[in-house]
């Protein structure tokens, strides 16, 4: 696959090609209008592609596909006939391409100016980037790469099992960065599923709720240590990214949060729930009145849901496909950049780079530091 080359191409990258220039979308402007008054809801929608979120986030896109068996490639072993190829969101078969060509994902391309937050529930990802650095991760891992000043990296989806499906799950959420780290060093951190807390809580029936810990803090389950030069960093700015299943029925009542912090759960799975007492029918993203405790009841079925919170960065923001600054003159000058240096280059033979089929989940750090987790 040829490199990213112009504003078209890089437009078509991880999300659908958005400029914004002045602000963040505020918790209300994208949202329907449902007055709640004083309530612990302030609003519900529909969930769309990607789903919307408010500052500190920039958006969260959720990728679910039922791959079928892989071949030699670590492709899908089936026809790719009908596809459009290097642009296939189409989900054929209930499953996509994505712009790889032989494999599912995102060839090398470009970030400049955030942080991705890249949560893998089912299936894998082979990382490459410009530093040198390369992972595979997955079956519950999170990476977290701070873009900084400019990376590239390729996102790929090997399909490692050849005699049976490849389900892949997973998220990946957009955190911006403050102007003073827009140029922080780019690099990446990996918070490994046995590393990542859980809190199981019962309500008086005895149904769990399991809420997994990416970041933030509830009650004594602390999440791993993000990327020192993130907004999350700092405990003031009260960014927590949770998951939550609850068991069918199950009730839990959501913790306060500071107050001023933007605070949103989006529901994804399950036939119907309840949220600060208003039943949903469909999945949706309710966002929610932070210094609040909210009661979250689950319908007939296991239910689960994301929540993302932060208390805002409120600078002015301007985006362009992957970059992402605080002026249009500093999003000219990211072209300008890595069409000059590409942010480091590609040292890689191939524009979507795979491992091969038995290495096992690892990081190589462009430190040269390497982390072996096995499995």
């Amino acid at each position: 696959m040829a490199r990213f080359h112009g504003k078209e191409r890089l437009c078509s990258i991880l999300s659908p090609c958005r400029v914004q220039s002045t602000r963040l979308p505020q918790l209300n402007d994208l949202l329907w209008p449902i007055p709640m008054s004083a309530a612990a809801v302030l609003s519900i929608a529909e969930l769309g592609f990607p789903w919307e979120t408010s500052d500190p986030f920039l958006f969260c896109v959720y990728h679910h596909d039922a791959y079928p068996a892989g071949n030699e490639r670590l492709g899908p072993a089936v026809s790719l006939a009908g596809r459009q190829r290097g642009q296939d969101f189409e989900g054929k078969d209930g499953w996509r391409m994505y712009h790889g060509d032989a494999v599912p994902g995102f060839p090398q391309h470009p970030h400049r100016g955030f942080e991705t937050v890249t949560i893998v529930r089912r299936g894998y990802i082979d990382h490459s980037d410009s530093l040198g650095a390369t992972a595979r991760f997955g079956a519950g891992d999170t990476q977290w790469l701070t873009a900084g000043r400019g990376v590239v990296h390729s996102e790929m989806f090997p399909l490692r099992e050849p005699n049976a499906p490849n389900p892949l799950e997973l998220f990946q959420i957009w955190l911006n960065l403050p102007r003073a780290q827009k140029f922080a060093a780019p690099h990446f951190t990996m918070l490994w599923r046995h590393a990542v807390p859980l809190h199981a809580a019962f309500d008086g029936a005895g149904r769990r709720t399991e809420v997994t810990v990416i970041a933030g803090r509830l009650g004594e389950a602390r999440a791993p240590a993000c990327p020192p030069e993130s907004w999350a960093a700092a405990p003031e700015h009260d960014v927590a990214i949770w998951t939550i299943r609850m068991a069918s029925g199950a009730q839990w009542t959501l913790p306060p949060a500071m107050a001023g912090t933007n605070r949103r759960v989006f529901f994804f799975r399950g036939s119907g729930m309840r949220i600060g007492g208003h039943a949903l029918t469909s999945h949706a993203g309710v966002s929610l009145r932070a210094e609040r405790e909210v009661a979250l009841e689950a319908g007939a079925d296991e239910c689960e849901l994301l929540l993302l919170q932060g208390r805002p960065i409120a600078e002015p923001v301007a985006q362009y496909g992957p970059f992402v600054m605080n002026t249009q003159v500093e999003i000219r000058q990211a072209f300008l950049d890595y069409e000059q240096t590409r942010f480091g280059g590609w040292p890689f033979a191939s524009n979507e780079p795979v491992h091969p089929r038995a290495q096992e989940r690892f990081a190589r750090h462009a430190d040269g530091r390497v982390e072996q987790v096995g499995g």
